[in-house]
């Protein structure tokens, strides 16, 4: 958005300030310094897109809807496609200018541990022993053999491991990782750890607040994940009148259009597949819903082109500082 256009409109301001309950006035130092690499503050994602026909459905919906799409995400995992799905799905976003990204290997929701179903929730998602991590490694060595270029990871270790492969050479330089909502860090230090650990862009959980992500913003440009309605699972959160000002203070960052009150799906197959093309659709509409909203605020400015992938230079845990495909490797004493 260029300097003389007007700022954007707050929810209900001029009704409100009529009767003297007029809204604060936006402190300009909470604003995000970053902006992805092509310049733009925000992009779209559809998530819970589970095998081809699900990412067909998606980008009819889109196309229906005027739906701009940056990417599509997968939850159930590159083991459960077959290699003619992978490669269905690979096509159809490089013809429609989509990132496609797939989940990588086996997690602890699924894994024989119980400590899961436990009230602690035990080691959470993480990839439990070396088997976990190395099915991971197993995905992302099929998935990118394949073409897929983007790869959700659940566990730090999986992060760290899968971030090295790619800086010897053996995943392409320009694969990027992306941390899930299910083990997404809460606290500016956590986010800046995964940033270091490799992650391309990290999602946060949709319960933390605008001045957390004020806090974020100060110490890493990482991009951030950020569901403007989360699943059920994940806390259910419609955060859609937060939109602008998530990216104002967030930016750079992905607008998930996740689904509350939906059936899980994963692992997806075809017993799941009504309930899958349905809130397939249903992401899509509310995706039209978040932008319709911004349009009409005036904040729908600052949209990354669409196609556009890659995150920019980003600090790792290296002490040098040379550029490896997607990133540049900086020191600590270099971030600031």
């Amino acid at each position: 958005m260029s300097e003389s256009a007007p700022a954007p409109r707050l929810p209900g301001q001029a009704a409100l300030a009529s009767l003297g309950y007029a809204t604060p006035v936006a402190d300009p130092a909470d604003a995000s310094p970053h902006s992805f690499p092509d310049g733009g503050g925000w992009r779209t994602e559809i998530p819970s897109v589970e095998g081809p026909e699900a990412l067909h459905t998606v980008l009819a919906e889109a196309a229906r809807l005027d739906v701009p799409v940056h990417r599509i995400s997968q939850g159930s995992g590159v083991w459960m496609l077959t290699d003619a799905e992978i490669t269905e799905m690979v096509d159809a976003c490089g013809a429609a200018g989509v990132e496609l990204c797939l989940f990588t290997g086996p997690r602890g929701s699924w894994d024989i541990g119980a400590s899961t179903r436990t009230a602690s929730g035990g080691g959470g998602l993480r990839a439990r022993g070396h088997g976990a991590v190395a099915g991971c490694v197993e995905d992302a060595l099929r998935a990118t053999a394949l073409g897929v270029r983007c790869l959700l990871v659940a566990d730090e270790g999986v992060l760290w491991v899968l971030h090295r492969l790619r800086e010897q050479g053996t995943l392409p330089a320009d694969t990027t990782f992306k941390v899930s909502a299910l083990i997404g860090p809460v606290n500016p230090a956590s986010v800046a750890v995964h940033e270091g650990l490799g992650a391309d862009s990290v999602n946060i959980p949709s319960d933390l607040t605008l001045e957390h992500l004020t806090e974020i913003r100060r110490v890493t440009r990482v991009p951030l994940d950020f569901y403007l309605e989360a699943p059920d699972d994940l806390g259910g959160y419609v955060r859609m009148y937060d939109a602008a000002e998530l990216i104002r203070r967030g930016a750079p960052i992905y607008l998930k259009f996740g689904l509350s009150k939906a059936p899980g799906i994963y692992p997806f197959g075809a017993h799941l597949r009504d309930v899958t093309l349905n809130s397939a659709r249903e992401r899509v509409r509310r995706g039209r819903l978040a932008l319709d909203l911004l349009a009409r605020l005036g904040a729908d400015g600052g949209m990354s082109p669409l196609g556009s992938r890659l995150p920019g230079p980003l600090t790792r845990f290296t002490g040098t500082t040379r550029t490896t495909g997607t990133t540049a490797e900086v020191s600590p004493a270099e971030r600031s």
